[in-house]
């Protein structure tokens, strides 16, 4: 089997760790050359996007992974290389999509499943949004069977809260009511390998662990784990956010993760961020 993984980042290296012990071969693709050599030294054959052709390689995959945002306003991957994918879309056996649960926007903290409406009200999600349509747009003239995996906040190892709450830059926002789902990498990688290996004829995921909270519980419990002084609390309207961090606390909403567990048959390593924050503590993270 060969992976190609466009925009080949923190998600997509979990899941290069569960694909090659199995035999894999993974195309990688990266803005940086210093990063493609780095991708080689771990067995992938890397491509530096922008410089290098990838016609054959979008020939010879079995599978493609996206992982690259939108940019501009459309999807990159097709804008690029929708002309060498549409021909042989249909000769492939998975294609997956990386968007996220932003396209789902604010529903007043309420619970959302992937039947809910996208009403997404940051210019970020709207462009999930084109650029789920895009793919799908591709994939329904093909027949090709698209996954379409819409994460929730992601965390693991060197991504969470511990480097800020040990040089203590760790902020505990509180804003009334408002929550956040999120998911462990390794379960994001989990999910993908499981979809790729039950030849689904296409779906859409929410993949979000079963515990939507509070931001400020996490970081609270990240101290307790550390035996650290849990940050003073900051109201909201006094955090003084930039523009992309205060666009989160725009839109609250609960994720259901139902419909992924059943259709795939999934339980989570990490099924709330009390479990995943004890494991990547655990390894040093």
């Amino acid at each position: 089997m060969i992976l190609l993984s466009f925009g080949h980042g923190y998600s997509a290296s979990a899941l290069e760790r569960r694909l090659l012990p199995q035999g894999w071969e993974i195309i990688a693709t990266t803005r940086d050359p210093k990063k493609a050599e780095a991708l080689r030294a771990r067995g992938l054959s890397a491509r530096v996007w922008g410089r290098d052709d990838l016609s054959a390689d979008i020939a010879r995959a079995t599978h493609i992974l996206s992982s690259i945002a939108p940019e501009g306003g459309r999807d990159p991957v097709l804008g690029a290389w929708g002309g060498a994918l549409a021909p042989c879309l249909d000769e492939k056996a998975w294609i997956g999509y990386l968007s996220t649960t932003g396209v789902y926007g604010d529903h007043g903290g309420a619970w959302v499943d992937e039947t809910s409406p996208l009403t997404p009200n940051t210019d970020r999600g709207r462009a999930r949004v084109a650029a789920e349509s895009e793919w799908a747009a591709v994939c329904r003239q093909t027949k090709a069977p698209l996954h379409i995996f819409r994460l929730a906040g992601i965390y693991g190892p060197h991504r969470g809260p511990f480097e800020k709450l040990r040089n203590g830059t760790a902020r505990r926002i509180i804003k009334e009511g408002q929550v956040f789902s999120r998911i462990h990498v390794e379960d994001i990688a989990m999910a993908l390998e499981a979809s790729m290996t039950a030849q689904k004829r296409g779906a859409v995921y929410n993949i979000c662990d079963d515990m939507p909270a509070p931001p400020e519980d996490v970081i609270a419990y990240g101290a307790e784990l550390l035996g650290l002084p849990i940050p003073p609390a900051i109201a909201f309207e006094h955090a003084d956010l930039g523009p992309m961090a205060a666009s989160f606390y725009s839109e609250n909403k609960r994720v259901k993760n139902d419909h992924v567990k059943a259709d795939l048959g999934l339980s989570w390593l990490y099924p709330d961020y009390k479990s995943g924050l004890k494991a990547i503590l655990a390894a040093g993270g």
